[in-house]
């Protein structure tokens, strides 16, 4: 950083460390519009390590993610807990931007001076969660917020990318949503911490939760949980063990009821969230997924910094307009070409 941008940056920078939430919210935009110097202030900002409880919710689309995040949001703000919420809406195709239909109905909590709301947009990008998500997640982190929620757009059973965000997953169905066993194939099923059947008033709801409790047994019929542990989850089970006896227990992923119109079942969820958090802790799974994420980061920013590398290089555009002459005279390949421009950069 130097001249303006090396002052602009500091200065933001200082803001961001008084607790402005004005300078957090330039600090993301820093970020998601990667403009010159947003890594010198990641470095600076992100040195402290993660200190936040991340909750993440993911589902398919009118599940009734926002709804259940705003009231869990809300008991925590009841908790006089501040908190940072990052809302992944789909892209418009006609600005690029957000459609910013969640932040619509998170209204009670965007009046909350203790509640920090972000929108973001996919920007086309697959797997639920936008390109620098877990950039802003990490801004959020930095800034002081006890607890970080953030919603995926809800594209249906390519949601993975949750798992590296956050620390708690939270899968939240509808009766609606189908054959849970065949969703429980696809993927979506495998990420969860905990599932939540919302809406669970309307028919099929006890089916549906009946169904997830089957899946999940059979996929843990090796493990030494018995069956009853996912009908009849108790979360006082993980809360009242010692260290020691917590750490012998493996998490089996409860399946949940809420209606959140109402509230129904939310008391359940907070405490089931509390359980997993300590489970987390005690277990030593919190650092260990920690721990992954920070390779996850690594490896992403190695890929963009690698990509910004290669296709700003005078070099390397010039030798692909010479190999494309090459290509078409049958002597080399797209292969062979990237080969080639790889050992160069790497040399």
């Amino acid at each position: 950083m130097t001249g303006l941008l090396e002052s602009a940056l500091a200065d933001l920078l200082g803001r961001f460390h008084a607790g402005q939430p004005a300078a957090l919210g330039q600090a993301i935009s820093l970020v998601e519009d990667e403009r010159p110097g947003f890594q010198d202030f990641l470095h600076e900002v992100l040195g402290g390590g993660p200190s936040a409880a991340r909750i993440g919710f993911t589902g398919p689309p009118g599940a009734g993610k926002s709804s259940l995040l705003s009231l869990v949001a809300m008991n925590y703000r009841a908790q006089d807990e501040e908190l940072g919420v990052v809302a992944v809406d789909p892209t418009s195709p006609y600005s690029g931007g957000a459609l910013l239909g969640d932040r619509i109905r998170m209204s009670d909590l965007a009046t909350d001076p203790g509640v920090f709301i972000r929108s973001m947009a996919t920007r086309g990008l697959l797997g639920g969660l936008a390109t620098t998500t877990k950039e802003v997640l990490d801004l959020m982190d930095a800034f002081g917020f006890d607890r970080v929620l953030v919603e995926t757009v809800g594209v249906g059973q390519t949601e993975l990318g949750i798992t590296a965000a956050t620390d708690t997953v939270i899968v939240v169905l509808v009766p609606e949503s189908g054959d849970a066993i065949q969703a429980m194939k696809a993927g979506l099923m495998e990420i969860a911490d905990i599932f939540v059947v919302n809406k669970a008033d309307r028919p099929g709801a006890d089916r549906l939760v009946k169904d997830l409790r089957q899946g999940l047994h059979l996929r843990a019929a090796t493990a030494l949980e018995s069956s009853s542990a996912h009908h009849d989850f108790d979360p006082a089970r993980i809360i009242n063990k010692s260290g020691k006896e917590l750490n012998k227990l493996a998490w089996s992923p409860p399946v949940l009821s809420t209606v959140a119109q109402s509230g129904e079942g939310v008391e359940d969820l907070m405490d089931t969230i509390k359980a997993h958090r300590l489970w987390l802790g005690e277990s030593g799974e919190l650092e260990e997924r920690r721990r992954v994420r920070q390779r996850v980061q690594i490896q992403d920013v190695m890929d963009r910094e690698l990509r910004r590398t290669v296709w700003h290089s005078d070099a390397v555009l010039a030798e692909l307009d010479q190999a494309l002459d090459r290509i078409k005279k049958g002597k080399d390949t797209a292969y062979s070409v990237a080969g080639d421009i790889l050992d160069r950069l790497l040399r």
